[in-house]
C-alpha cells in the first residue's frame, strides 16, 4: 500500500510519513480533519480542507482567520469552543448549526438563547433561568423539552402538550 492509499484510509498515517506531499497532507485532513494536528505549518488550503472536514479541527490551528472560524462553526457548532473570544456572528452561526452549541458560549444574549432552542428545543438544558418566551420557543420546538424547564407555567405546560 503506497502513502497516499494509507492516508486515504486513515488520515492519521499522515504522522508516520515523513516531509508530506502537499498531496498526501490533503488526502489525509479529507479522510479525517483532525490529522491537521501532525502537519507542521499547514497551508490555508489543508487549513480548509480540515475544517471542511470536520470544523472542531480547528482546534489545532493557531489563530485562525476570521473566515476559517466561520466555516468552522458552520460545519460543526461545537467548534465554537476552540475559539477564544468568539465574535457574536461566530456564536450565532455555531447555534444555528447546533443549539447545543450554546453550552460553549459565555452569557448567551437572549437572541442566541432563541435561535438554540429554535434549532434544537432541547438546548434549553444549556440555558440557566430562560426567559418565557425562551421556554415557550423551545416546547414549540419540541414538546419533550419541557423536561428540562423547572416550574413550567400554565402558558409552557400547555404548548408543550401541543407539540408533544
Amino acid at each position: 500500500m503506497n502513502d497516499l492509499e494509507k492516508v486515504q484510509q486513515n488520515g492519521y498515517a499522515i504522522c508516520h510519513i515523513p516531509n508530506p506531499t502537499i498531496e498526501l497532507q490533503l488526502a489525509a485532513v479529507q479522510q479525517d480533519g483532525y490529522a491537521i494536528q501532525f502537519i507542521p505549518n499547514p497551508s490555508l488550503e489543508i487549513k480548509l480542507a480540515a475544517v471542511k472536514q470536520n470544523g472542531a479541527a480547528i482546534r489545532y490551528i493557531s489563530n485562525p482567520p476570521l473566515d476559517l472560524q466561520l466555516k468552522a462553526v458552520k460545519q460543526n457548532g461545537y467548534a465554537i469552543q476552540y475559539i477564544s473570544n468568539p465574535a457574536y456572528e461566530l456564536q450565532l452561526q455555531a447555534v444555528q448549526q447546533n443549539g447545543f452549541a450554546i453550552q460553549y458560549i459565555s452569557n448567551p444574549s437572549y437572541e442566541l438563547q432563541l435561535e438554540a432552542v429554535n434549532q434544537n428545543g432541547f438546548a434549553i438544558f444549556h440555558i440557566p433561568n430562560p426567559s418565557l418566551e425562551v421556554q415557550l420557543a423551545a416546547v414549540n420546538q419540541n414538546g419533550n423539552a419541557i423536561k428540562y424547564i423547572s416550574n413550567p407555567s400554565l402558558e409552557v405546560q400547555e404548548a408543550a402538550k401541543s407539540n408533544s
